[in-house]
């Protein structure tokens, strides 16, 4: 690796100063707004998806810092990957904190949690969505494949995709999903088809991890949640294939699992 200069130093700590300060306000801002919360509730739910939303950015200026790094430097900057791997995290608990974590259950279970949130339309829980999809690829790619952090982005990936289901009324979904002359189809579809595909996508993801590196129980429990979450859309779809496809397949892990629980194969 190249020795950097300190003149090159000084540029970069020059170029990244308005980035820096733009960190410092939003995350001023987030500490009135939450001493603001502690004394008044009013609108709490609204308020922290604006919190989400600020985190992302947040991240992305601070994955900005990074390519300026290795623009002015020629090197990665891992400090401020961390930092924006940081403010995920807090933009996917903010999202836990209005819809809950929660992976595989009824959907009625989450009626009182989408009933505070009504006045969000859909296409603006999308868009939030794909924001947070984006900067958590964004942030993979920046960290790369050789990263420690590789096997944390399934989790991370999982916690996303959870709140992504969570963040959808399914009740008043399904209708629009079936109805072209609703004002909410396009948004409808392209929703749902792009939460079936991350669960399908975490429960492989947490799979993998177990198989090919934790060989820790929850992983493979964890997978087979998120196929279960994945069929549950399937039926209230009425995709009898997909579903009955889903099925088989979770009992396969399920029995896997069993079998590896007999064994001792795992911790």
């Amino acid at each position: 690796m190249a020795v950097i200069t300190e003149e090159e130093r000084k540029l970069f700590q020059a170029k990244i100063l308005p980035v820096k300060d733009k960190i410092q306000q939003v995350l001023k801002k987030e500490k009135d707004m939450l001493v603001l919360m502690r004394s008044d509730n009013a609108g709490i739910v609204y308020k922290k998806l604006l919190l989400c939303e600020d985190m992302i950015y947040v991240a992305t200026l601070y994955m900005c810092i990074n390519n300026m790094s290795l623009a002015f430097l020629s090197t990665k900057n891992n400090d401020s990957l961390n930092d924006a791997r940081k403010m995920i995290y807090k933009a996917i608990i903010y999202l836990e904190d209005v819809v809950t974590n929660k992976i595989d259950c009824p959907y009625s279970e989450l009626e009182e949690n989408i009933s505070k949130i009504t006045n969000v339309p859909i296409e603006k829980r999308l868009y939030l969505i794909r924001k947070l999809g984006l900067a958590i690829q964004l942030l993979a790619d920046s960290f790369g494949d050789n990263s420690k952090w590789v096997q944390s982005f399934v989790e991370m990936r999982g916690r996303f995709v959870t709140v992504a289901k969570n963040l959808i009324d399914m009740k008043t979904a399904v209708k629009d999903y079936f109805d072209p002359y609703s004002n909410e189809y396009d948004n409808t579809v392209l929703y749902i088809r792009l939460i079936r595909k991350l669960l399908d996508k975490s429960a492989n993801e947490y799979r993998d991890r177990y198989e090919l590196s934790t060989k820790r129980l929850d992983d493979m429990r964890i997978a087979i949640s998120y196929l279960i979450a994945l069929r549950r859309i399937a039926m209230l779809l009425n995709d009898n294939v997909q579903s009955e496809e889903i099925k088989k397949k979770a009992l396969v892990w399920r029995n896997k699992l069993d079998a590896d629980i007999k064994s001792g194969a795992s911790k």
